[in-house]
């Protein structure tokens, strides 16, 4: 990383975590381009849907802990 780099990164990492937030969206949106102007709405959809499969019993949530372990095993390529 460039030693300029390194600055910018320190004195974001020193901010409030709301201008931290702030600070990762703009440079998202530089990276990204326009966000999709239907994508709230197709995620509001998504919620909705993955709400009422719980609600109903279709599936059963894991827990954060359970998919944190998952997740570091395939990385290590243990599972």
């Amino acid at each position: 990383m460039k030693q300029a780099t390194k600055k910018i990164l320190d004195a974001a990492l020193e901010l409030p975590e709301k201008e931290k937030i702030q600070v990762i969206n703009e440079l998202l949106a530089g990276i990204e381009g326009e966000p999709d102007p239907d994508a709230e709405a197709a995620w509001a959809d998504e919620i909705a849907r993955r709400t009422h499969e719980i609600t109903q019993g279709t599936v059963k949530p894991v827990p954060w802990s359970e998919v944190k372990k998952l997740a570091a095993e395939r990385l290590r390529g243990t599972r």
